[in-house]
């Protein structure tokens, strides 16, 4: 068995809690002194994760943990 991230779920699962939170993409690029939004797009369309510094960072403004930002699936080999 292994266990990867499903980075499309898990970008739609930070998006639903930046919503649910009241945060903006501009509110987390504001936040985590990031130079556009660009990224925190990249991450809600499922196109990229955070940084591990930046997944913290997002877990402590949410106050979630960071396993609870990431969707993982395990796959039988």
């Amino acid at each position: 068995m292994s266990v990867y991230i499903d980075v499309e779920a898990s970008g739609r699962k930070i998006k639903e809690l930046s919503r649910d939170k009241g945060y903006s993409a501009m509110d987390l690029q504001n936040s985590l002194g990031l130079e556009s939004c660009q990224a925190v797009y990249k991450w809600f369309s499922g196109k990229g994760l955070p940084s591990i510094d930046n997944l913290l960072a997002i877990a402590h403004l949410f106050g979630v943990s960071m396993e609870d930002l990431i969707v993982s699936r395990e796959v039988y080999v």
